[in-house]
């Protein structure tokens, strides 16, 4: 039953807020009785004329009760995603990759009106609206960015009048059940999806986190979008589209990675009090790598940075740092993080065939960003 339903899915048109809904629901209590699926493939805009009838549940479906409990849910956490926009600063480092003007979606976290969204969105940003649904926008304020998890937080500076969102359980969610993906603003959507893995990140930009969810299909909307279970819980908030979504060594997919909502809980209080978690003083080289048969290369370099100054290169191999060999992306920025923020750090590198030391003056990295108003 469960194929036919995800068949019918891959035909669908995903922005029907009530026809994805209605589909969801009967998803999950299919998935309770059934051993775990593949992903649905990538959907397709269709008519109403062209939607499939969805096939009934068996007996063991969950009661109209909570069936009618579930729908509200996710029609709250739907209505509890906004537009972002975010203007950055004229100065702001970040303008040469992440561009001036940025747009993508928040999640209302709490009756305050915390909004929840990816760091990057906000970061070196002045200027901040939420879009709601009817075109209404409302001012915001940075309290937040965090650059350990990469989540941002802002507060809207009006009343919402948005319900918001739980916070799931994203490391106790076992992957069986479809998930809601939901983006906001003008051209935001619904779609489900399921989570194919969950794994180290290790990003090109000197970052790295424990945990990721990766989902498939791929969200081309994906800056900030929400990740909720069947429950309406708020499980990741998304940040990428990837290629490799089933991890090293598996077959190409292309999906989205979601930073999981369970990094957050511990931190939260931080972030608020404080503009920053205190893994977020870190040393900072300055450098884009990446991984290749157990080799760090070198692909970019931040201008003026401190691995610039230092002479390294774009197509240089990272062998060691401070004595430690490393070969891999992770290793490396765990080397790199082990120690104080503002220091000199030994690169053992090879260059064209020959070995090299180079010393580089690590900076903190919070330190070096534009400070938006009100963190």
């Amino acid at each position: 039953m469960r194929s036919v339903l995800l068949r019918g899915l891959a035909r669908a048109a995903l922005t029907n807020v009530a026809w994805i809904l209605g589909v969801m629901v009967p998803l999950v209590a299919a998935a309770q009785d059934a051993p775990a699926a593949p992903p649905p493939a990538a959907a397709s805009a269709a008519s109403a004329a062209d939607r499939p009838e969805i096939a009934p549940t068996s007996d063991s479906a969950a009661s109209q009760a909570e069936l009618a409990a579930r729908t509200s849910a996710l029609q709250r956490a739907h209505a509890a995603v906004v537009g972002l926009e975010a203007t950055a600063v004229e100065e702001a480092g970040s303008v040469a990759t992440l561009g001036r003007e940025r747009q993508g979606s928040g999640v209302v976290i709490d009756r305050d009106g915390l909004v929840l969204t990816i760091g990057y969105l906000i970061l070196e940003a002045d200027h901040i609206d939420l879009a709601l649904t009817g075109g209404r926008k409302v001012p915001a304020r940075v309290v937040a960015y965090d650059l350990a998890t990469g989540f941002g937080l802002v507060q809207a500076l009006a009343p919402l009048q948005t319900e918001p969102v739980p916070l799931g359980n994203s490391t106790a969610f076992s992957g069986s059940e479809p998930l809601l993906i939901a983006s906001g603003g003008e051209d935001g959507g619904l779609s489900l999806a399921r989570m194919v893995s969950r794994r180290p990140f290790s990003g090109y930009w000197e970052y790295h986190i424990e945990n990721a969810l990766f989902t498939a299909p791929a969200r081309p909307d994906h800056s900030g979008a929400g990740l909720f279970n069947a429950d309406g819980e708020l499980l990741g908030i998304g940040s990428l589209i990837v290629s490799d979504a089933l991890g090293k060594g598996q077959a190409a997919m292309r999906g989205n990675m979601f930073v999981p909502i369970d990094l957050l809980k511990p931190i939260l209080g931080e972030l608020k009090e404080r503009g920053l978690s205190r893994g977020s003083r870190r040393a900072w080289l300055g450098l884009n790598c990446v991984e290749h048969e157990g080799q760090i290369r070198v692909v970019r370099l931040t201008g003026s940075g401190p691995a610039e100054e230092a002479g390294v290169r774009p197509g240089d191999q990272i062998v060691r740092i401070d004595g430690i060999a490393v070969n891999d992306l992770e290793s490396f920025y765990k080397a790199l993080w082990q120690r104080d923020a503002e220091r000199e750090v030994t690169l053992d590198i090879r260059r064209a065939g020959s070995a090299q030391t180079l010393k580089v003056q690590a900076m903190d990295r919070m330190k070096t960003l534009r400070r938006p108003e009100g963190v």
